[in-house]
């Protein structure tokens, strides 16, 4: 019997969307009978931006008990799946900085032949929510992984519209509702399936 896929979520998020996601995105992991870590990545916005803000305070609060994304959860894993809102139709900086810290497994090949995919949240419709996903997946086509966006592969993806991956409009107050969330939980179950199906192959 081979061994159960690995599956790391590692986001990043402010005011709680992409958190929201994110755990959406375990659910449907382990459904699929992978493992799982979730992890957040480390804010580096200084405190008085975050003071200013309260939902972002109290989201910053909230998640004391996440551990911190670190590189080894990126070797550890099988399937990677990040979560970051979108920035100027980019990922944020917090989010850039980890993934500015790759170097190491890079050039060793330790993040290559993964399978990877993405989700975003925006703070309106189709505000850069594709070109985020886009650039993120050319870092993963430059580190060799194996990109697996959920396409319109299931009913979900044409009541959410995004091919690329789960995303969600953020406006005030408007959490990711069950459309959005299960579209995370079948991104990440595609995701676990098709790894599981490369670690069969290999392992015949």
């Amino acid at each position: 019997m081979s061994e159960a896929v690995k599956t790391a979520v590692i986001y990043y998020s402010s005011t709680g969307n992409i958190h929201r996601l994110a755990e959406a995105a375990i659910a449907g992991a382990e459904k699929a009978g992978s493992q799982t870590r979730l992890r957040k990545i480390r804010e580096l916005a200084p405190e008085a931006a975050i003071s200013s803000n309260d939902a972002w305070k109290a989201h910053v609060e909230a998640t004391t008990d996440v551990a911190t994304a670190e590189l080894e959860d990126l070797e550890w894993a099988d399937v990677v799946i990040f979560g970051a809102p979108t920035r100027y139709g980019n990922v944020p900086s917090q989010f850039q900085q980890f993934i500015d810290t790759t170097g190491p497994l890079w050039s060793q090949g330790k993040l290559a032949d993964k399978v990877y995919t993405a989700f975003t949240s925006s703070s309106t419709a189709h505000g850069g929510q594709e070109s985020t996903l886009l650039s993120l997946y050319t870092t993963l086509f430059h580190w060799g992984g194996i990109v697996v966006p959920p396409g319109y592969t299931d009913p979900i993806q044409f009541q959410l519209g995004n091919p690329y991956g789960a995303s969600h409009v953020a406006t005030p107050g408007n959490f990711p509702g069950e459309t959005e969330l299960e579209a995370a939980r079948y991104q990440a179950r595609r995701a676990v399936e098709i790894a599981g199906s490369l670690k069969s192959g290999q392992a015949a």
